[in-house]
């Protein structure tokens, strides 16, 4: 497919109507538009697409909009009437020979209603036929899914580096752009062979429901294609809003945010720990103190005092024996009297005055105390007690310390929290950027799950019509020509089969060629990856490392994704032979100066037979503007007027020292 000319009037910023050649030369791919941002770059690839694929076109600037709403956006705001369109002249080949087509879509504001209209001539003669089935027939020529391969915001490409993501987009390459798709064609047009042989008059209804289910097919591939646009633009605002939140919280960090918004908790908890402190103080001074704590500091004396009731009760028993021990020493000396010596009785009476006289020594100790029983008891008991409060008093002296240790954290973390005219700023947008986070979640969810019911229904209806067909062909096989050809085309369509299975493998064997090699080429540190597999059921990209590990792509830039996203766009083009033109918006983006001269020098020129590039003053700077001249065959500026909003075109490029004219 080779692109010639696009014709812009009113659509969006282009005023009236602005033409640009995009044919190449040859030895020259290259169409180099440059502007500005807001220019209109973007809006040039969206019309390229609108053009082509209508309702179904997945443009940048559409988001959650209904078709007709973004065709009314879409008209130029100084256009009178409001009437805008778009004509697209590009030529391909169709079996065998050189066709040329010419698309005019327009539409026109009445009231609040859009009516649009298309218009497809084929070498210069209006064909209303498939003008009528447009839409089928640029999926034969080229496929949607397809298309979003070679018309791409190089900004957004990297999402190809994760393997989820890309192995749908691997898979309908393979399928559609390698002609994989063409067996499987070839297997249901046998299938359909098959069918048709079964055809009877009486089958009307069976056919009726068939043809049913085939039209809500058709109505759920847009509501799928529409549902997935979607997801993915969210998917993709949602990324760049965690982005931001992420942003501010790292600032609110910084500047104490998180104490700020415990402050209030802080501060409870120091009031709380003062009014534990305090109420530790009032026991001590107030119940302790008051109490038989303090003798622990007479502990000399009290011991004197002991030693003092034990003399008195002493003395006070030695007073109480010393009368007895009278009369019965008297006793005593009466009985021995006539019984032993005078010499025995003289030691015996000696003996018993000694021991009245050491008894009255003790009897005459002073007694100041005399301490009555009870008192005596608790005497005896106040170790006990003086031990107990020793032990209390020790235990909340402890616990005081530890609220004193807590009340100096807390004044310290008190003391870090930021005034709340420097927080408040922050807070608020964290808060948010929170919601809308929250927000976006919501809405990713709500059309993920839209999509996930317009996939069951896609299923659902698939089941459906195999089942009808069942239905149909378990009753007609009646002719001995149609049950002939039902078997012929059996056998047909399993060796398609496993003709579809070798082709599949020998594609995907020189895609993972081309897309190491195209990577390899682009790098400029090329060890980085050693190999790259390509798992022929599930499509899933798996990278190896330098140590022969398998490598995750989130291990890799953005810059070193971006990169890798390109080859792979850049591996199915060369594996498909460069059949179609690559139109490139934005293509520089996060990629530093030695990446992004290796892809203007290896990979623009070589890109495909035509190459559009879309670039602002910052991505095609002098430098590499010099480098791309020899494969430059057009050049054009977008030049946008902030007065009136409005975009015009012209030719040339550059804004700096060099300035090129193709």
């Amino acid at each position: 497919m080779l692109l010639h000319d696009i014709t812009l009037e009113n659509f969006g910023a282009y005023k009236g109507k602005q033409t640009l050649n995009l044919s190449p030369k040859p030895g020259k791919p290259i169409i180099l538009i440059g502007g500005l941002n807001g220019c209109g770059k973007t809006t040039l690839l969206d019309a390229i697409q609108l053009a082509l694929y209508g309702a179904r076109a997945r443009c940048s600037g559409r988001g959650t909009r209904s078709y007709d709403a973004y065709l009314r956006d879409s008209i130029n705001r100084q256009a009178n009437p409001k009437k805008a369109g778009i004509k697209l002249w590009f030529s391909t080949t169709v079996e065998g020979a050189q066709r040329h087509y010419r698309i005019e879509r327009s539409w026109q504001l009445t009231g609040k209603t859009v009516r649009e209209s298309l218009a497809v001539f084929i070498n210069g003669e209006p064909d209303k036929v498939i003008g009528e089935g447009w839409a089928d027939h640029i999926e034969d020529l080229l496929p949607l899914e397809v298309a979003s391969l070679f018309f791409f915001d190089g900004e957004k490409i990297e999402s190809l580096a994760d393997p989820d993501r890309a192995a749908p987009v691997i898979e309908s390459a393979v399928y559609s752009l390698l002609g994989v798709n063409t067996v499987e064609q070839l297997r249901t047009d046998l299938l359909a062979l098959q069918r048709r042989q079964k055809i009877s008059d009486e089958d009307q209804t069976a056919l009726d429901q068939i043809a049913s289910i085939e039209k809500q097919l058709e109505e759920n591939e847009v509501a799928r294609a529409d549902a997935l646009q979607r997801v993915a633009s969210v998917r993709a605002i949602l990324l760049r809003a965690r982005m931001d939140l992420k942003t501010v919280e790292t600032a609110f960090a910084k500047e104490g945010g998180d104490l700020f918004r415990r402050r209030a908790e802080l501060a409870a908890r120091q009031v709380h720990a003062e009014q534990q402190l305090q109420t530790l103080n009032d026991m001590l001074a107030n119940t302790l103190a008051a109490g038989p704590l303090p003798l622990l500091l007479l502990g000399s004396q009290l011991d004197a005092v002991r030693q003092q009731v034990a003399r008195e009760e002493e003395a006070a028993q030695s007073e109480q024996v010393l009368g007895v021990l009278n009369d019965r020493d008297q006793q005593v000396l009466d009985l021995l009297r006539n019984t032993v010596t005078a010499e025995q009785m003289s030691q015996v009476t000696q003996y018993l005055e000694a021991d009245r006289q050491s008894r009255a020594v003790s009897a005459d100790t002073p007694r100041f105390l005399q301490m009555s029983r009870s008192a005596v008891q608790q005497l005896n008991s106040l170790d006990q007690i003086l031990s107990s409060e020793h032990d209390r008093a020790r235990d909340l002296l402890s616990e005081a310390a530890s609220l004193r240790d807590q009340l100096s954290v807390i004044e310290r973390q008190l003391a870090g929290v930021p005034d709340e005219e420097v927080i408040a700023g922050l807070m608020k947008q964290q808060d948010e950027e929170r919601k809308r986070v929250s927000q976006l979640e919501y809405d990713l969810r709500t059309m993920e799950e839209a999509h996930a019911t317009a996939m069951r229904e896609h299923e659902n209806l698939t089941v459906m019509r195999e089942r009808a067909y069942g239905k149909r062909a378990s009753g007609l096989a009646k002719a001995e020509h149609s049950a002939r050809v039902v078997s012929y085309s059996d056998r047909v369509r399993t060796t398609l089969e496993k003709f579809g299975e070798a082709l599949l493998q020998r594609h995907i064997s020189h895609l993972e060629v081309a897309v190491l090699d195209s990577f390899t080429r682009l790098m400029r540190k090329g060890e980085l990856i050693q190999d790259l597999r390509i798992d022929t059921s599930k499509f899933t990209l798996t990278l190896i490392g330098a140590d022969g590990e398998e490598l995750d792509p989130g291990r890799l830039s953005a810059g070193e994704r971006q990169l890798l996203a390109v080859s792979l766009l850049w591996g199915l083009a060369r594996v498909a032979g460069n059949r179609l033109p690559s139109v490139i918006d934005t293509p520089l983006g996060r990629l530093d100066s030695r990446h992004r001269q290796n892809l203007v020098e290896r990979y623009f020129p070589q890109a495909s037979h035509q190459v559009l590039l879309l670039s602002t003053d910052e991505e095609i700077d002098d430098n590499l503007l010099k480098r791309l001249i020899p494969a430059i065959a057009q050049t054009y500026t977008l030049v946008h007027d902030d007065t009136t909003f409005t975009t015009t075109v012209e030719r040339g490029y550059g804004w700096g020292g060099t300035s090129y004219v193709a």
